[in-house]
């Protein structure tokens, strides 16, 4: 590392040495506030003023990222990225004059290609990404938190950084296993109404794996597989943007690159902190996360400042406040005028309405966008109803009195202002942002990146002139041989990559003929009553959900056949009896069982071995049964007659007994 030209140099295992140069270079001897103040310190600055930053810290696993990023609370020149940064968004909103500030935040992990809101009431719940024309990319439901100083969103990320998933393996015992976003809003306004909103996002990657070097197995190699397809999506995604011919930037390859979409070819500046191992064993992941940075440091974005954004929580509140104020301040509405108080009541209750309406059919329609099912629909929808029927009771239990007290917790909830006259403050503040301007104003005067061309000079003696080119064309030469070397490690690093791609890829082949094999002994058994007992056609129905990165499926439902009765649904009179009597006699047999069913012990005699002997008893004992019950009366010649409303022939006796008698017990003959 040469820090005062922002060098790497690597040493190949060949001794060929490869330079890289960056905006910063740091060892293992620098510190965190050293690394704050020469490169974050201006871009948080820049977020005061309303531009959107972002800070995310890359490399292999057990590099540094998270230490870089969180640091060590407890020695203040090892604090990290992340807490120096809150140290600094709040001494800069209390030295502002004129100006009131409201900060929230919001902290979110991707594991496993699922988004998760780490502050959220259910950790484990998977959310959504939305797209929309004025808010951009954006995580449904994900929880905000108004913050008012440094301990509150010290407290918010140690809570988070608790519920994110961490695993052992043999490079890191605490292994981060998810992608982690950690987000602060600094929104302001100025006395004369305008609104600027600021977005800093800070970014702990997990780090790229090797199988081979990890040990990864089971759930850990599931999480390498995720983390490594996310990472190489992100490598795709800044190749794309560097190349500028591409026409399609590949943003849905994965979570992180649509959520990170803005961050890296927007409205956002950027800052990469590349960390690196300094042991020879991890030469080839040294050497990828170089190339890495050095590809993204390319990238040109054009950030702007977010003037009067329409989805400022900071305009909600003031317009709330104005709303509230009007029934509290003496003759408006609300006070003393109660025919006004109605009017703006009732007004309020037809635009609580009419955004209800909107809010239900916007929601209608995603979910046909995107063919969720009826059931999660009609839950969204109930819940958006009992949201708007809770604001139109608080309508009517609205005074003037609750009206004061919640103007004042909405005005509490400003922040900005409170250090305004403190002059050692500003000036720390001025002086921090000074140096950093000229730490980056030494590295080009270092750099010389306005050296002129030796070949356009004048010299005094031909003899110079020629030491001059010869000298330039060693240089050069030494350049050519280096890009040489170059392409050769590409080459390298492309065959390793590949390799442990195809490794990944047989063990989800592996992994997927397992899931086809147990598919296909449970499809067999499944009910033909049933829509899922055909494969093919739920694969016709199934539906790519480019969004979630998931296939949807089509509900579960049962049909159930009905046969038609014979005859066209007649039945001739003398069947019909025979029907009735047969199953009179059925229902007399099954009350029977049933009622013995009490003082049997049934768990016994159901496994018990089944012998003749023991049926043709059984048979005999049911014969006497029938025989009692005068359903069927001795057989005479002369049986025609009636018996209960019906009338038997000795023909239908007969049929009906041997309907009775199934055909294996009478094979017994039984004497």
């Amino acid at each position: 590392m040469t820090p005062n030209v922002g060098q790497v140099n690597l040493n190949a295992p060949d001794g060929a040495a490869k330079d890289f140069t960056f905006d910063g270079a740091y060892f293992m001897d620098s510190t965190g506030e050293q690394i704050y103040n020469d490169i974050v310190f201006p871009l948080v600055e820049n977020v005061i003023e309303g531009y959107n930053g972002t800070v995310f810290a890359y490399g292999q696993t057990g590099s540094g990222k998270t230490f870089s990023m969180q640091g060590i609370e407890t020695i203040p020149a090892q604090r990290g990225v992340i807490p120096r940064a809150f140290d600094h968004i709040f001494t800069a909103t209390a030295t502002t004059e004129n100006v009131k500030f409201l900060v929230h935040c919001s902290y979110l992990e991707i594991y496993n290609e699922e988004v998760r809101d780490l502050l959220g009431a259910d950790n484990k719940q998977k959310l959504e990404i939305k797209e929309q024309p004025d808010r951009g990319v954006y995580v449904a439901g994900l929880s905000m938190h108004v913050c008012h100083d440094v301990p509150a969103c010290k407290e918010l990320m140690t809570r988070g950084f608790n519920n994110r998933h961490v695993g052992a393996t043999l490079m890191n015992k605490d292994s981060s296993r998810s992608h982690s976003i950690f987000t602060v809003y600094v929104e302001g306004m100025t006395e004369t109404g305008s609104i600027r909103m600021g977005k800093l996002n800070l970014v702990d990657l997990a780090g790229s794996e090797r199988q081979s070097k990890t040990g990864a197995t089971g759930d850990r190699l599931k999480e390498a597989t995720k983390i490594n397809l996310s990472l190489s999506a992100l490598g795709n995604v800044i190749s794309a943007l560097v190349d500028g011919k591409s026409k399609h930037i590949p943003y849905r390859d994965s979570k992180l690159t649509r959520l990170l979409q803005d961050s890296l070819g927007g409205n956002t500046k950027t800052i990469m902190i590349a960390c690196v191992s300094p042991s020879s064993d991890n030469y080839d992941e040294t050497l990828s996360t170089l190339r890495y940075a050095n590809r993204a440091k390319n990238i040109k974005n054009k950030p702007t400042i977010n003037e009067d954004p329409k989805d400022a929580l900071l305009r909600e509140y003031q317009e709330e406040i104005a709303r509230l104020k009007s029934m509290v301040q003496p003759g408006a509405v609300g006070v003393g005028a109660p025919a006004q108080d109605a009017f703006s009541i009732e007004e309020e209750r037809k635009k609580l309405r009419e955004e209800f309406e909107e809010a239900m059919n916007d929601l209608r329609g995603e979910y046909e966008r995107e063919q969720t099912s009826k059931a999660e629909l009609q839950k969204d929808l109930e819940s958006l109803r009992a949201d708007y029927e809770r604001a139109n009771a608080n309508l009517d239990n609205l005074n003037p009195e609750e009206a004061a007290k919640k103007i004042q917790q909405l005005q509490d909830q400003f922040i900005g202002g409170e250090e305004a006259g403190n002059t050692q403050l500003k000036q720390k503040r001025m002086k921090q942002l000074k140096e950093a301007e000229t730490k980056t104003q030494k590295l080009a005067a270092a750099l010389n990146v306005h050296k002129d061309d030796p070949l356009l000079q004048v010299y005094s003696t031909t003899q110079e002139k020629l030491d001059a080119v010869t000298s330039q064309l060693e240089k050069e030469v030494k350049k050519s041989k280096g890009y040489e070397r170059e392409i050769e490690d590409l080459h390298g690093e492309f065959e390793l990559d590949r390799l442990d791609y195809l490794d990944t890829i047989r063990k989800q082949d592996q992994q997927l003929k397992l899931l086809m094999q147990i598919m296909d002994k449970i499809q067999p058994i499944i009910k033909k009553d049933t829509n899922y007992s055909n494969v093919d056609r739920i694969k016709k129905e199934a539906v790519w959900n480019e969004d979630e990165s998931r296939w949807i499926l089509p509900e579960m439902s049962m049909s159930r056949t009905i046969l038609p009765l014979a005859n066209n649904g007649y039945m001739q009179e003398p069947a019909r009896q025979e029907n009735t009597l047969l199953r009179s006699n059925f229902d007399d047999k099954l009350r029977e069982r049933l009622a013995k069913s009490d003082s049997e012990n049934l768990a016994n005699s159901y496994f018990k071995p089944v012998k003749q002997i023991n049926v043709i008893n059984k048979y005999k004992s049911d014969q006497k049964l029938s025989t009692s019950k005068s359903l069927f009366p001795s057989k005479t010649p002369t049986f025609d007659g009636l018996v209960n409303g019906v009338v038997y022939t000795d023909a239908l006796y007969e049929r009906a007994q041997s309907a009775k008698r199934p055909p294996r017990l009478a094979s017994l003959n039984p004497k």
